[in-house]
């Protein structure tokens, strides 16, 4: 990588991260206005310009308040990964301290945060076809079948892998049938330092609260017409990109497996299972400092002392 950026005590940059659903947008929005800031998007869907009610991008207002990266920056077609990522996020943030001392990040792409804090390998490209087999033999033979294809052929990463997570586990198949190694192989050991300070924030509520704002925002979602959203996208259904909670059941609705209510409400439940794997992988990092969303004064206090 060929950045810039200088060490420098003063830059700073704030995360803010925690589960789907939990309010990380407001707060983001309103942390960038407090300082004169932009955000950076740690969203791995986000940043698809094909994609909108069902990955809960910002909307036009904030858009147009707060200068955004990594939303709208890449179409369903593009390859993408957290190494992908922690390049495009390293010049997002060093064309930011050019004219600013503080940054803003947010998101739940608990790897793509990893990523641009610590560190990734480039991962080998892996042919188109590839990655499409793997996607269509997902859609036909479900969950079931990508962990025992997994557990056969990368047992490695199956012993400590997000064996929960299907994008993980396409992932890792990809690559040891394009290498013929396990992707553990191309994960670096030392972890890299940034030029510039982190300061991690973690939004969460109590469970029951945070699980009624997910259902509030599908219905808020299905209303808004993801529907017809999902439709438009169902010729694409194979690619990476829509292997999303969201689509999803609204493909299989389409393939006539399910009724709409049944959908709807797997929608729910899906989204409630990924706010709580992203919570495990929050809970690991322990640089992050917890916090309720509604708390905002806490919150912004709570910086004032650490940036």
């Amino acid at each position: 990588m060929n950045h810039r950026l200088m060490q420098d005590p003063k830059k700073t940059c704030i995360i803010i991260a925690g589960p789907t659903a939990v309010g990380k947008t407001r707060l983001a929005v309103d942390l960038a206005l407090h300082y004169n800031t932009c955000i950076i998007s740690a969203d791995s869907r986000q940043c698809f310009r094909e994609l909108n009610i069902g990955v809960a991008k910002p909307d036009e207002s904030d858009l147009a308040r707060v200068k955004h990266y990594f939303i709208n920056s890449h179409s369903i077609f593009d390859e993408l990964n957290a190494g992908i990522f922690e390049e495009y996020a390293l010049a997002a943030i060093d064309e930011i301290f050019q004219t600013r001392d503080i940054a803003v990040m947010v998101g739940g792409t608990g790897l793509y945060i990893q990523a641009f804090c610590e560190g990734m390998d480039t991962m080998p490209a892996v042919d188109p076809s590839v990655r499409k087999t793997i996607a269509d033999d997902y859609r036909h033979h479900g969950l079931d079948w990508l962990q025992k294809k997994v557990q056969e052929e990368d047992p490695d990463w199956f012993a400590t892998g997000e064996v929960q997570n299907p994008q993980r586990m396409m992932r890792a198949l990809e690559m040891v049938r394009q290498t013929g190694k396990s992707i553990l192989t191309y994960q670096q050991s030392k972890t890299s330092q940034r030029p510039f300070r982190i300061v991690k924030i973690a939004l969460n509520l109590p469970r029951p609260q945070l699980y009624t704002q997910v259902n509030h925002r599908t219905d808020s979602m299905i209303e808004q017409g993801l529907e017809d959203e999902a439709r438009s996208l169902l010729p694409h259904r194979g690619l990476n990109a829509l292997q999303t909670v969201g689509y999803r059941e609204f493909f299989e609705y389409f393939d006539g497996t399910i009724d709409k209510a049944r959908a709807i409400e797997l929608i729910k439940r899906n989204t409630r299972h990924y706010a709580k794997r992203q919570l495990t992988w929050f809970q690991r990092d322990e640089a992050f400092t917890w916090a309720n969303p509604l708390d905002q004064h806490q919150i912004i206090k709570l910086l004032s002392s650490l940036v």
